[in-house]
């Protein structure tokens, strides 16, 4: 038999555990209302829970001495200091993963099933760290943004300056530049004009599918489809400021994708688009399906205008993402005015978190 003295050990990371990983659920389900993270972060827990149970509690509890402790006494000023609900979640993410490794470890001397169980919840811990905080940091990043207008390269730089000029002008929080008739050579000229136009505005620059192109030109982010590179290798390239969205056509997509660390997600598309062809449209009943499910800003994107644009904010959506109804109206910015009224609108009638929050 291995040192009894271990279960104290044992004892002491299964509690800073699982004390952990209840704040960042706390956290997730609290204060980002998220179901999909919750949903992860309730099974990781009693996933937990139930690789613990192989520890006798009886040993556990009698070489539990706290009084005793020779570390309870030493105190960090830093510990008592939190700045953000950001660095509470870092703080005990770092606890989580921290206290799995030393009952990894440990656990080999009592049960090395359970060990690698645990080595195997620590590894998915890292996915779910970085997913929850990802969402934390796009919350915050793109809570301005509302509409996304789609454009393409125009008919002259003359016509595209003009355009990208009024969208600004507009508080358009973000453009994002959807052009696949021309040269990588071109492409990269449009980009750049876009960043300069951009550069020091509220208005971020996306650029569609490409982040070579955005890594090069210095865009704000890329957007990515369900047949483009992913959001993992998407990051590689264009580095971890970089806002990445990426198209998601069902629930199972937009999970991919939140768990993947993007930044948000273009959801549909919702009706008919004049200027991208869908076999098939999720439509509004993808909307209502999605929209609840994760904190992660969501566009609801194909097809809207100010004639739908009413019944996709009833079906949940907050944010949306518009091409032609914009660049292609005689008034761009009345467009961009009208849509503007509607969603502000939304978003401060938004209601307070969910009634219906996952149990504990």
């Amino acid at each position: 038999m291995s040192d009894p003295r271990i279960y104290r050990l044992l004892d002491a990371s299964s509690n800073r555990a699982v004390e952990a990983v209840r704040v960042v659920e706390d956290i997730v389900r609290f204060i980002f209302n998220d179901q999909m993270m919750t949903r992860e972060w309730k099974t990781f827990r009693h996933d937990l829970c139930s690789v613990l149970q192989v520890l006798s509690i009886d040993m556990r509890l009698a070489f539990r001495q706290a009084d005793a402790d020779v570390g309870a006494s030493i105190a960090l000023g830093s510990e008592m200091q939190r700045g953000s609900v950001a660095e509470i979640l870092a703080a005990n993410l770092a606890r989580l993963q921290q206290s799995l490794r030393s009952l990894e470890e440990a656990g080999k001397l009592i049960d090395a099933d359970a060990a690698q169980k645990i080595e195997a919840l620590r590894y998915e811990s890292y996915t779910l760290a970085a997913a929850s905080q990802t969402i934390g940091v796009s919350i915050d990043r793109l809570q301005q943004v509302k509409l996304c207008v789609l454009i393409d390269g125009g008919a002259s730089d003359q016509q595209f300056c003009r355009l990208i000029d009024m969208l600004v002008s507009a508080s358009v929080g973000a453009i994002q530049l959807r052009e696949k008739k021309v040269d990588d050579s071109r492409l990269m000229a449009l980009a750049r004009i876009l960043v300069a136009k951009t550069r020091r505005r509220k208005t971020l620059s996306i650029i569609n599918d490409r982040p070579d192109i955005a890594a090069l030109a210095g865009t704000d982010g890329v957007h990515v489809g369900q047949e483009d590179l992913s959001v993992r290798d998407a990051r590689q390239i264009v580095g971890p400021q970089s806002v990445i969205g990426v198209s998601a056509h069902s629930l199972d997509q937009l999970n991919r994708a939140v768990l993947e660390g993007a930044n948000y997600a273009g959801i549909g598309p919702i009706f008919a688009s004049k200027t991208k062809q869908f076999a098939t449209h999720g439509g509004i009943s993808l909307l209502k399906e999605v929209v609840n499910q994760t904190a992660l800003p969501l566009f609801a994107i194909g097809g809207i205008d100010t004639k739908n644009v009413d019944t996709v904010i009833e079906a949940g959506a907050k944010r949306v993402a518009v091409a032609a109804a914009i660049t292609a109206a005689p008034d761009p910015a009345q467009v961009v005015a009208a849509l503007h009224q509607r969603l502000d609108f939304a978003n401060s009638q938004a209601e307070s978190p969910d009634e219906n929050t996952p149990s504990r």
